[in-house]
């Protein structure tokens, strides 16, 4: 499939081939997800969802589209298991190897919710050849901050794991003819579909209380213009994030008027460039609307991928500038802390109307941060 770095190329092969690190680093200690920064402890359900009424337009021979689920949310208590990054099986499909069988996280498996009010609800959409698990550390601290978190996987765009242990491979990562507007429109429904369940009566977790008038969707590359493209879409989304997703769909006539931040790596120096798809799309993104720009960033910076590269190494002959356009300078913990940051000071805003200055302009605590465009 033909796709710029930011789109899963280049930077989706460096990352398997970073992540198929040198037998030396097997024997390091086990990386562990970044701790959340909120109060509350996270609890993790993952559920299977089949959509009946539609069939699955990558693999039609498998019937009704199928996905699966990560939810994470505010747990009563932190005590219990915690929650696989993911299996030994799934790790060998995505990587070559079971290393990530190994990495901890923070959220309990089926842990009761906490009691009080009902919650807010953030999707989350996975760049492309990239599974759920890449967007942990930004789920885990959303819920640690009163979120309730829905990741989901796009069949057969990335290696996927159901129940039981079948494991669904790629069947589009080798392809050359895929349209990444029909990705993104076929992402869209996966997330509208996913939205039928969170605001229809079977809910998502026992005992979960949601606001259905607070929904926000996130996503990483592909997943990010998937994200911009559910809330033109669907009037249940009262807000979109993109990170470094380049936008390859159409705003809605008379423009997208809901709340839009766009995070993006080193994007400065494309501004009117042929690779820009952000700057035409700006004057139809009609509401409450941001640009910023992580100079040094990389394509990954804003997913798990990079501070697990850095937890495994990177195998030799691995060129430096192919490197730095997946990861950039920026340090993993610096990316995961901005990512945060600025992802959940979007949702506390738009989502439960906090105030939030980390938005109005430069920050000292982020000067790796750039204000590119902002209304």
């Amino acid at each position: 499939m033909k796709n710029s770095v930011r789109a899963g190329g280049l930077a989706a092969a460096l990352l398997t081939a970073a992540l198929v690190a040198p037998q030396a680093a097997a024997a390091a200690a086990a990386p562990e997800v970044p701790a959340p920064t909120g109060a509350l402890p996270v609890g993790e359900r993952t559920l299977r969802l089949v959509d009946s009424a539609r069939t699955d337009p990558w693999k039609p021979s498998a019937g009704p589209r199928e996905l699966m689920v990560t939810v994470r949310y505010p747990a009563r208590s932190s005590a219990g298991a915690k929650a696989p990054y993911v299996s030994a099986a799934l790790s060998q499909e995505l990587y070559g190897n079971d290393k990530l069988s190994t990495v901890r996280t923070h959220a309990v498996v089926d842990a009761a919710p906490a009691q009080g009010r009902a919650r807010p609800v953030v999707v989350l959409s996975p760049g492309f050849t990239q599974g759920r698990s890449s967007l942990t550390a930004l789920a885990e601290d959303l819920a640690s901050r009163g979120y309730v978190v829905a990741a989901l996987d796009h069949t057969y765009e990335s290696a996927v794991e159901f129940p039981g242990g079948r494991v669904e491979k790629c069947e589009l990562c080798a392809k050359e003819d895929v349209d990444n507007g029909a990705l993104v429109r076929n992402r869209a429904e996966d997330i509208r579909f996913l939205l039928d369940r969170i605001t229809g009566g079977e809910g998502l977790v026992p005992g979960l209380k949601v606001d259905t008038s607070r929904i926000g969707v996130a996503g990483h590359s592909l997943g990010g213009a998937s994200a911009v493209e559910a809330a033109g879409r669907d009037a249940r989304v009262a807000a979109a994030a993109d990170l470094d997703g380049d936008l390859f769909t159409r705003q809605p006539a008379g423009g997208l008027r809901k709340p839009v931040m766009l995070l993006g790596a080193a994007r400065a120096g494309e501004l009117g460039g042929e690779r820009d798809t952000w700057s035409p799309a700006w004057k139809n993104l009609t509401g409450w609307k941001r640009w910023l720009d992580v100079g040094k960033g990389g394509h990954m910076t804003f997913t798990d991928n990079q501070w697990l590269a850095d937890s495994v190494g990177l195998p030799e002959g691995v060129p430096p500038d192919a490197y730095e356009g997946a990861f950039g300078t920026v340090r993993s913990e610096r990316g995961n802390a901005l990512t945060r940051a600025y992802v959940g000071a979007f949702f506390d805003k738009h989502l439960n109307g906090a105030a939030s200055p980390l938005l109005d302009g430069p920050s000292k605590d982020f000067p790796e941060v750039s204000f590119l465009k902002g209304a």
